[in-house]
């Protein structure tokens, strides 16, 4: 009897080891929203990530008052959210355009374009809060009385 509760205990250590062995071996990977944030860091002039709050990062730029990427909700895969002016400047058009493009590979000019329109298309006809759909990306624009903001995302089966 006392041989096999050697070979048990030192199965069992050996199992551990494997175990932890496993996991050290194992590559860190680094989630996709960071992996998105530094890229617009690089690529944008002036662009700084800031923070890191559960699955959304927080970005800087002096054209926009608040900008954040998050990945990972409900009935999207990832998330664009940008604020401004009540009167967005053609500079605020252009980053967003621009983080449009690099969050969701595709065309500069057309990302631009959409969020141009829905961002103008805000008025006394339309109302504060326009929502359309541009190149397969849902566009959603708000305003209040000082700042208006837009929520580009694309859904999951997309």
């Amino acid at each position: 009897m006392t041989p096999r509760r050697r070979f048990r205990r030192s199965s069992l250590l050996a199992a551990v080891l494997a175990v932890f062995a496993a996991f050290a071996a194992s590559p860190a990977r680094a989630d996709r929203c960071d992996d998105i944030a530094k890229e617009l860091a690089n690529q944008i002039d002036r662009m700084k990530v800031n923070f890191k709050a559960a699955n959304i990062v927080y970005l800087t730029h002096p054209a926009a008052k608040e900008l954040s990427v998050g990945c990972r909700g409900n009935n999207y895969s990832i998330e664009l959210y940008a604020k401004g002016d009540r009167k967005p400047k053609p500079e605020f058009y252009t980053l967003v355009g621009s983080m449009a493009a690099i969050v969701f590979t595709v065309t500069k000019d057309d990302t631009t374009t959409g969020a141009t329109r829905c961002l103008k298309r805000m008025g006394i006809l339309r109302g504060d809060k326009v929502s359309m759909r541009y190149r397969r990306l849902n566009m959603e624009c708000t305003r209040t009385k000082t700042e208006a903001s837009i929520a580009i995302t694309r859904g999951k089966d997309e």
